[in-house]
């Protein structure tokens, strides 16, 4: 029999993937409840109720009030019913945040702690002479599980949540465990609740709390692959506590973890575009020529269908998938129905997170000549599966703008207003830029990388460079640095920077480190590496700058079949000696 779990849903980001995985585990339906009507009339039905959100604490606590949930909510747990939240939907029930210090409405307050923002400065990236990412993007291990004062025996688990297995967190704000808070607790601890803890950096914080019929999670398990997915059956069939599954158990002897403890994170990319006939194709060519020649007249080089090569990326063991529409967005993402379809048919089948890309801005809407905000642009896609929305040339027109103004925000433009209400870790900057040379750093206001080895000088003996932003695919240059657009965005609210290279593109001759180690060396947002990987070591020299790469993004190397993305992990585990994600096939 087909049993019902009912879905809060504050329209707070992708609820898709979640109902998605709720089906994939058994005979379940997905009911969503958006107000205190829906409640009260699903009221005496609901034996399992989630709680899930992403981004912005205080966006989220006012839609809370605003739709009459506290009472009911707070009701139903007084029942004695089974309730799971997820991501901001574990912050709820905190008294305050933060990240919102003005809000007007405060948490539900199961646990009277204020939750932080992670700490850019930490002793162990300082060491180093480097800033933590902020946002916390990655799988990070459980450190510790705690049920009640006592320490859970690594054979065991809660709701299957252990200190084997690999977890999915994106968040900027996290109930830290600090000399402040410690005493509420052990006070807590003491009246029976249990938590799993987590660290990022040198900083513990609460990955998962649990009291009686009361269950949360910091992380995604809906976007924790095979083991995210075991978290939310236990759940639902009520398991609190099991054996951990043998089969898991990958401790691997010598391998170190990063210095935040997050493992190397690799992302499968596809870039989808219509080819001559209308069909999307995933496609890929040398320095954005996707022909199959340099002639107009060729045929858009077709490289297999997105959703099954997406899905095959997943099976391979890809930590994350991106969809990159270099074409069918520039008109109209509104109308772009065949990409809402990737999306919503891709998230059926893959459980870890999905970021889309391409022409995602403030728009006219052809049919109605009314004008479309970016942030409802961006809510389509959460909605059809996606997790993270790419933004391209409309950053390169925001930051433009910005330095125009004086750096000045105003709160509209779609990295803002994204940023505002599905918070900063959903909206990444995909940058497009090309080596410029230049005779001496007095020749531009854009700031300068001098070249060390004469082989790599300009043609006409330049000693110094900088990155020259494009946009439109590449096809427009713009008097802006790769340095100072990044800057600018960050400032502006992006949580992550996708940074492409056209000098590298298709090349496979490797990341263009010199890039790579200019950006992340002046921002504190999570970087990925991407353009030119051609093979495993490729992915391991981009980890081992010592500016520390946050994640790798290969494409037409896993397109070709040249390697498969576990091939890379593997590679990274046994030479690198780094922490990779190894998702085991095994049933839930």
């Amino acid at each position: 029999m087909v049993k019902s779990v009912y879905v809060i849903d504050v329209e707070s980001g992708n609820l898709q993937s979640l109902a998605n995985a709720i089906k994939r585990i058994g005979e379940y339906d997905v009911k969503f409840i958006r107000n205190a009507d829906d409640f009260e009339q699903y009221d005496n039905d609901i034996e399992k109720l989630i709680f899930p959100g992403v981004g912005n604490y205080g966006h989220f606590v006012r839609e809370m009030h605003a739709r009459n949930l506290i009472k009911p909510i707070n009701k139903y747990i007084d029942s004695g019913r089974s309730l799971m939240g997820i991501c901001v939907g574990l912050q709820a029930f905190f008294d305050s945040s933060e990240e919102s210090p003005g809000v007007d409405f405060r948490g539900l307050g199961f646990l009277k702690l204020r939750l932080a923002k992670f700490n850019i400065h930490d002793p162990i990236f300082e060491e180093k002479k480097l800033k933590k990412s902020v946002p916390h993007i990655g799988w990070n291990s459980i450190t510790d599980i705690k049920i009640g004062c006592n320490s859970l025996e690594r054979s065991k688990s809660l709701y299957h949540i252990n200190t084997f297995n690999k977890y999915y967190f994106v968040h900027s704000y996290a109930a830290i465990i600090n000399d402040e808070n410690k005493h509420i607790l052990e006070k807590a601890s003491k009246e029976g609740w249990n938590f799993a803890i987590a660290r990022y950096g040198s900083e513990k914080f609460l990955a998962a709390i649990n009291y009686k019929n009361f269950f949360a999670t910091q992380f995604h398990p809906e976007k924790s692959g095979l083991a995210g997915l075991r978290v939310i059956k236990s759940f639902l069939e009520s398991i609190q506590f099991a054996d951990v599954d043998k089969s898991i158990i990958q401790e691997v002897v010598g391998v170190e973890q990063s210095l935040g403890g997050t493992t190397r994170r690799i992302i499968a990319c596809l870039d989808v575009r219509s080819n001559d006939e209308g069909d999307l194709v995933v496609t890929k060519g040398d320095q954005y020529n996707v022909r199959e020649t340099a002639s107009s007249e060729s045929k858009v080089r077709n490289l297999g269908k997105p959703v099954e090569l997406a899905t095959r990326y997943y099976n391979q063991g890809a930590d994350e998938v991106t969809f990159l529409n270099i074409t069918s967005f520039r008109n109209s993402p509104l109308k772009d129905l065949p990409m809402l379809q990737v999306l919503s048919k891709a998230a059926e089948t893959i459980f870890v997170p999905l970021t889309v890309g391409g022409g995602i801005k403030d728009m006219t809407d052809p049919e109605t000549g009314k004008l479309v905000p970016a942030v409802k642009v961006a809510d389509l896609y959460f909605r059809s599966g996606a997790d993270k929305v790419s933004i391209g040339s409309d950053a390169v027109t925001i930051a433009e703008e910005y330095y125009a103004n004086g750096k000045q925000k105003t709160g509209k433009t779609s990295i803002e207003s994204i940023s505002a209400t599905f918070g900063a870790q959903a909206v990444v900057i995909s940058v497009d830029p090309k080596r410029k040379y230049a005779a001496s750093p007095m020749e531009t206001k854009m700031q300068t990388i001098k070249i060390v080895d004469p082989a790599k000088f300009g043609p006409n003996g330049e000693q110094y460079c900088y990155y020259q932003v494009t946009s439109q695919g590449g096809r427009k240059v713009h008097e802006l640095g790769a340095l100072e657009l990044c800057t600018a965005c960050e400032e502006l609210g992006a949580g992550e920077i996708l940074l492409n290279s056209i000098d590298h593109d298709g090349s496979n001759k490797g990341y263009n480190l010199e890039l790579l180690t200019q950006i992340k060396s002046n921002v504190s947002i999570p970087v990925i590496a991407s353009s030119g990987a051609g093979n495993p070591q490729h992915f391991q020299d981009a980890f081992e700058l010592e500016c520390g790469i946050d994640a790798a993004l290969g494409a037409g190397m896993f397109h070709r079949g040249e390697y498969e993305v576990n091939d890379v992990k593997k590679y990274l585990q046994t030479n690198g000696k780094m922490d990779v994600r190894l998702d085991e096939e095994v049933e839930l």
